[in-house]
């Protein structure tokens, strides 16, 4: 599979494919011939001898020294040096092989003023599987600085790659590493909440719950697609239960946790549809300052570096978020408990035993949400300090920081669903009430792959994390209406 970049029509599936190597990228024909005109309207620019902020001046305060032609190339490489404050950890490789995609298809945008040949050269180290180390801590969103300068100082280290005027810039002045890091993020979001509904499927079985919150009225009366999608989701998972048996469900109406999933869970989608609008346009769009307008011969100062909508299109994804794994980590808990379950406390096999069960597990499962709940507070409305740069870099995103808190409170939640799903398989084998749906039953298959049932006698499974890697990788969301189980139309 070949992606053709052409900085308009980059899919976030298309980018994934990339990052894992499942696809080449090249630029497509068009870009390079637009950043051949791009890079003519520079050498106007530089021939004219006006001042051009980052071409023929230095960066924030130092905006009004002029660099004169014969140092401007050499300017290049100490802006790079200068910018390379970045800290902590490196940066997953994945994350930082997503962000060489978003620089490439940035520059092929058009509008930066670089070489094609600069695009190759982020595409040629892709296509050769090379991470540049990029330390994770640094950047606080108006511009991803610090992190792209580890990026291009290892990009050019290791081809020994000459910059001409501006080319500096343009490879650290932009978002490439928010972005790519939040594309990430919310792909993996994606595959959590589809993994969710199939728990909170599981859950229903094991706690011989009432179906009327599922019922199409829910969606004809309050229609959000988000809702519509999870009812769905859940029906197909439900089909052939015996709890759509009358007579089956054990109240006229269970606790919230299980009655309002489809609230929850629509809402995390809503958000989730409304974070991916805004990334698919950020991973297509010139990110920099200052822009070359072709078309006007011109090259303009902008301020496009400001990702504020993604930064907070983030925000509310893990607000929404939220509220998920609260009530995953509920549920979980009230099959646990007997007076709401009807079960033995801890799900155990012989209640007489004196044994816990996987009663432990509820503890585990409140630590994980509560710590996702941490991580939900919102980072874009943060206020830099206005001394740095005379006072005129006086605003902040923390995109990257929303990035991965986002990728952090994701894979919490994976972990919650991994004990949700542990618990709901225990309480289905110990109800024995009656078929499982089309979905379900292959989901307790799933989950008995990994943990077997806990039986009298014996401890629960420590680990747990083989369910979490199959949330994580999206093996109970392919359990989705397009899945039909061998054997049946």
């Amino acid at each position: 599979m070949r992606v053709e970049l052409d900085g308009s029509s980059l899919t976030l599936e298309g980018l994934l494919a990339i990052v894992r190597g499942e696809a080449s990228a090249v630029l497509a024909p068009d870009a390079r011939r637009l950043m051949g005109r791009s890079r003519e309207v520079v050498a106007e620019a530089l021939a004219s001898e006006e001042s051009v902020y980052g071409l023929t001046t230095g960066v924030g305060e130092r905006k009004r020294v002029s660099i004169g032609q014969e140092d401007q190339r050499r300017f290049n490489r100490l802006m790079i040096a200068s910018h390379r404050v970045g800290q902590g950890p490196l940066a997953p490789p994945e994350v930082v092989r997503a962000a060489m995609v978003c620089l490439a298809n940035g520059l092929a945008k058009g509008f930066v003023g670089a070489r094609p040949e600069l695009a190759d050269l982020v595409l040629e180290a892709l296509a050769g599987g090379f991470v540049p180390p990029v330390r994770s801590l640094g950047s606080v969103g108006e511009a991803d600085l610090g992190p792209l300068a580890d990026l291009a100082d290892g990009l050019l280290g290791r081809r020994g790659f000459e910059l001409e005027e501006g080319e500096g810039l343009a490879l650290i002045d932009n978002n490439a590493f928010s972005t790519g890091w939040s594309a990430l993020a919310v792909l993996g979001a994606e595959r959590l909440i589809d993994s969710a509904d199939v728990a909170a499927a599981l859950d229903l079985e094991g706690f011989a719950a009432n179906l009327s919150p599922w019922h199409e009225v829910v969606v004809d009366s309050r229609p959000f697609p988000g809702v519509a999608t999870t009812i769905r989701n859940v029906q197909h998972l439900l089909e052939g239960s015996v709890l759509h048996r009358k007579g089956t469900a054990r109240n006229l109406q269970d606790p919230l946790t299980f009655r309002s999933v489809p609230q929850v869970h629509g809402a995390f989608r809503e958000a989730l549809a409304y974070a991916r609008g805004v990334i698919e346009v950020e991973v297509n769009s010139f990110q920099g300052n200052p822009a070359v307008v072709v078309a006007e011969r011109a090259v303009i100062s902008i301020a496009n570096f400001e990702p504020v909508v993604m930064a907070a299109a983030l925000d509310l994804v893990r607000i929404a978020l939220a509220p998920v794994v609260t009530s995953a980590a509920e549920r979980a808990v009230k099959l646990l408990q007997h007076p709401w379950s009807g079960l033995p406390a801890g799900l155990t096999e012989t209640p007489e035993s004196g044994e816990d069960g996987l009663a432990e597990l509820a503890v585990a499962a409140q630590s994980f949400a509560a710590e996702a709940r941490l991580l939900a507070q919102p980072v874009s409305f943060e206020m830099a300090s206005s001394s740095k740069a005379e006072g005129i870099e006086d605003r902040t995103t923390m995109a990257p920081l929303s990035a991965r808190r986002l990728e952090e409170m994701v894979v919490l939640t994976a972990r919650v669903i991994a004990v949700e799903l542990a618990v709901a398989a225990q309480a289905v084998d110990l109800r024995c009430l009656g078929p499982l749906g089309r979905g379900t039953a292959v989901a307790h298959e799933l989950v008995r792959s990994h943990v077997p049932f806990t039986a009298r006698g014996t401890p629960p499974r420590r680990d747990l994390q083989p369910l979490v890697d199959a949330v994580e990788e999206g093996k109970l969301a392919a359990l989705g209406p397009s899945f039909r189980p061998s054997g049946r139309d």
